[in-house]
């Protein structure tokens, strides 16, 4: 989790997806800043460019058919979000006693994972990648080759943040994207139209956990508690089905744009 998040931005929320909700929730009184939440606590779909979807798909079902074939089971995507967001935002990832504290603090980059939160501008752009533009430089979070992105025409691309630099793009690393969040019906004052909040993000994500095989002590702790809860709820299933629903989950969370 370390080197998931030793990131060029600031991280404002991570989530922990497997897949399952049974247990897949954390207590509001226990969360802060650093939590890392679950499945049943993400309340945000995440739009992203085309091609940048289809590449993290097939990556995705690599991985699963490998692990798979190994009988692993338990394994999550790791998923970090930093915001590109007005400054109401600030509300709902900071502690109020921590805003008044930093409320003189300003900054119009939001680069570095370290130091008082501050909400950048908004706004993402992606442009044709210029290998001279952006670090090059081996590190713990980078990843393969830079991304191709549908909307500048399948080519290479850099993300770039206005007022704070150029990135760029790779596999599970500063993937930009809109986050959508459905608002609940007594969050709006008509029955009649649905609104959602919709933020610019930039993506970190990865596959954690991927040691834990489906043994005899997993298979009798699944029949356990399929006496007690809906088998196809529980974390731990048999491979083939838990990559299976890993898989339909994530597709949940990243739709293909219509």
């Amino acid at each position: 989790m370390g080197n998931m998040f030793c990131t060029e931005l600031r991280i404002h929320g991570r989530y922990d997806l497997k897949g399952s909700t049974q247990g897949r929730y954390t207590d509001k009184d226990k969360v802060g800043e650093n939590t890392t939440l679950k499945d049943l606590d993400l309340a945000y779909e995440f739009h992203m460019d085309k091609l940048l979807r289809e590449s993290l798909f097939k990556q995705l079902s690599l991985d699963c058919s490998f692990l798979e074939s190994q009988q692993i089971i338990d394994y999550s995507l790791l998923l970090g979000i930093h915001f590109r967001a007005p400054e109401q935002l600030r509300a709902i990832l900071e502690p109020p006693a921590t805003m008044q504290n930093h409320a003189t603090l300003a900054t119009s980059d939001g680069i570095n994972s370290q130091g008082p939160l501050v909400i950048p501008p908004k706004g993402l752009l992606l442009v044709t990648h210029e290998p001279s533009s952006v670090s090059t430089t081996p590190g713990s979070h980078i990843r393969g080759d830079t991304l191709k992105a549908n909307s500048v025409g399948e080519k290479e691309v850099d993300l770039l943040l206005p007022g704070t630099g150029r990135l760029r793009v790779q596999l599970g690393v500063n993937m930009p994207a809109q986050a959508s969040h459905k608002l609940m019906q007594d969050e709006v004052d008509s029955a009649e139209i649905e609104l959602f909040e919709v933020y610019d993000v930039v993506l970190y994500m990865g596959v954690i956990d991927i040691l834990q095989e489906y043994k005899v002590k997993k298979k009798v702790e699944h029949a356990c508690k399929s006496l007690k809860f809906d088998p196809q709820s529980i974390s731990i299933v048999e491979p083939k089905l838990y990559a299976k629903r890993f898989i339909n989950f994530l597709h949940k969370v990243f739709p293909q744009q219509p």
